[in-house]
């Protein structure tokens, strides 16, 4: 019989001790349990550190920085800068930041105010006695006699500006043509006022936006409602285009003429002007009618919807009939500020 030695053989794995409280269990995660490789506690580990300052090379260990020490080590600082000409060109940088800062903080108005800008638009803002200016600025000094305008109230003294300073006033993207004003919010206009300046006038012609949105579409519809004859534009308060300096450069001076209501409820106001003798026309695409054929005449309140939601069904129903422009091209629909543009002028051509 062959007797096979023990250390020949095949070693069994060992298996490792069961420990419950390092998967699972009320002591998981306790920092404190038991090591049984060391047989007491296990140290708490913290985040790794470099070298102790006793350990350093040298025994170097560093000390709290006063007061004293700093400013040496900038006096030495300045001293190299001086040997190598840097201390006049950081100087002038410095003070460059600053003037830029004080600029850009003094950018910030009265709450409420906002800034406007282009020609047309600070012209109007100028001549319109009902519009508070708090501050004139311009880059070429030369263009104060041209932004005067007809205006003889007082006015805030005209400041000069750099180009970069008023492109970050304006915004890169505007178009600013050298000139801008700080203006406070026109006075607020009701419905009652609009229908007492109306007066007894036989024909009047009025736009009614139903929360159309883009501040580009507003001013453009301004403009074309200046150059039509409109007694006005009525916006809902809310989902509407702000009065901004973008609505008031695409209005092109137009909102310091156009009076602008504001209301909170459309409808009620669509009914405060059909009993002042105006009626409502909706534009849509699945009017009955075109406009040309309504042969709208006397007082009449042009509605319009935003861009692809329209007229809203509370709108619609409030409306004394639905009219649609003639459209036959590839695409059958415009631009809501187009839209009102060539309403506006069929409506004027009578």
């Amino acid at each position: 019989m062959l007797v096979v030695p023990e250390n020949l053989g095949p070693k069994m794995p060992q298996r490792k001790p069961f420990r419950p409280h390092k998967n699972k269990g009320p002591n998981r995660f306790q920092s404190g349990a038991d090591d049984e490789r060391g047989g007491g506690k296990r140290e708490h580990r913290g985040p790794r550190r470099g070298p102790r300052d006793e350990d350093r090379p040298g025994g170097f260990k560093r000390g709290p920085r006063n007061a004293q020490e700093n400013a040496r080590r900038q006096a030495e600082r300045r001293e190299k800068a001086q040997d190598h000409g840097l201390a006049e060109d950081r100087s002038r940088s410095h003070s460059t930041s600053e003037e830029r800062a004080d600029a850009r903080h003094s950018f910030k108005g009265p709450k409420g105010s906002y800034w406007i800008y282009g020609n047309h638009a600070v012209l109007a803002a100028i001549d319109n006695p009902e519009r508070r200016i708090r501050r004139l600025v311009q880059v070429d000094p030369s263009g104060e006699r041209a932004a005067r305008g007809g205006s003889d109230r007082p006015l805030p003294p005209w400041e000069t500006l750099r180009r970069d300073e008023l492109d970050r006033l304006a915004g890169r993207e505007s178009v600013h043509q050298g000139v801008a004003a700080q203006v406070d919010p026109l006075p607020e206009t009701e419905v009652e006022d609009l229908v007492a300046k109306v007066g007894d006038r036989s024909d009047a012609i009025l736009i009614v936006l139903d929360q159309v949105t883009d501040p580009h579409n507003v001013g453009a519809i301004l403009r074309s409602a200046a150059a039509f004859g409109a007694i006005g534009v009525v916006l809902t308060e809310r989902h509407a285009a702000p009065e901004t300096g973008t609505l008031a450069k695409a209005a092109s001076g137009a909102l310091e003429v156009v009076p602008v209501i504001r209301v909170a409820n459309l409808a009620r106001a669509m009914e405060q002007l059909k009993e002042a003798g105006f009626w409502c026309a909706g534009l849509a695409a699945e009017g009955q009618k075109t406009l040309a054929e309504a042969r709208l005449s006397g007082r009449v309140a042009l509605c319009l919807g935003a861009e692809g939601a329209g007229l809203r069904r509370l709108t619609r129903a409030h409306c004394d009939l639905l009219v649609k422009l003639p459209t036959r091209g590839p695409i059958d629909h415009l631009n809501v500020s187009n839209a009102a543009a060539v309403a506006l002028y069929e409506l004027a051509r009578g």
